[in-house]
């Protein structure tokens, strides 16, 4: 199922994708300028949204709405283990990228965190001075490297994305995630499948939590609310890109790209 499902993304992102050597950060921040991606797949992409905000509202909103109410120790907990789960992706796109200082950060995090902080539960690398960096993925390292964001596109179930991004993020089941290769492709004894799954699934409602009001005020006062997101997906997309800490309207600092999980 996984395989075919990598193999759609791959053949739907061959045909769209642009590549062009980037020079220098002016040409990144030009290709990846959201005026500049075009919606090539527009019906399609708006079904998907459709069928996207059905599943939101039948499962994701009401789950995420309980889960607003837990004590904020346990949300604490949770949004930090995930977010030490996303460090064995981020730490190779740290070097792919070059960024060795934050490769090395951000390793010495996930080894702190996962041992005495209790498998992330607890950050207590920022309280020894290694605070959190932003996260790093293959869309953002295939980027800096000059590849072009290809067309703007809403895939079922994992919500918007570029095709470059979406080919991309096929390099995680392809040996890229740690955590993908010691929970699916390899059967240990301490995790399994379902932990990988239920980690996607935690990483969408943590999010759909977190920007609850965010979204619920955008889409009461969207003209066209596939449009908002779009655009919203796109500025955030090119500031995560140039590792610019400004903030996009109506988001907290939470990665938008978690909205694939939903």
């Amino acid at each position: 199922m996984i395989k075919k499902f990598v193999f759609i993304i791959i053949t739907t992102c061959a045909l769209t994708l642009g590549v062009n050597a980037a020079s220098d950060g002016d040409l990144i921040l030009k290709k990846n300028d959201p005026r500049e991606i075009k919606d090539c797949s527009e019906t399609f992409n708006r079904a998907s949204f459709a069928l996207n905000q059905g599943l939101d509202k039948v499962i994701f909103k009401p789950i995420a709405s309980a889960y607003r109410i837990l004590p904020s120790p346990v949300k604490t907990g949770v949004s930090n283990s995930l977010e030490n789960l996303s460090n064995l992706v981020t730490i190779p796109n740290n070097i792919l990228q070059g960024d060795l200082a934050s490769a090395g950060a951000n390793t010495g995090r996930f080894l702190i965190n996962s041992t005495i902080g209790l498998l992330g539960l607890i950050d207590v690398a920022e309280a020894v001075g290694l605070p959190k960096n932003e996260k790093e993925d293959y869309g953002q390292s295939l980027a800096v490297a000059g590849v072009g964001p290809g067309c703007y596109i809403v895939l079922p179930v994992l919500g918007p994305s570029t095709s470059r991004d979406a080919l991309a993020s096929t390099f995680n089941f392809m040996g890229g995630d740690a955590w993908y290769n010691v929970t699916v492709r390899n059967d240990t004894q301490y995790f399994s499948e379902p932990d990988f799954y239920a980690s996607k699934v935690g990483s969408g409602v943590d999010f759909r939590a977190k920007n609850y009001d965010g979204i619920e005020n955008l889409k009461k006062n969207s003209l066209d609310f596939y449009a908002s997101v779009k655009s919203l997906y796109l500025q955030d997309r090119q500031q995560k890109i140039l590792n610019s800490k400004k903030i996009i309207n109506t988001q907290n600092d939470s990665d938008w790209e978690e909205i694939e999980s939903q």
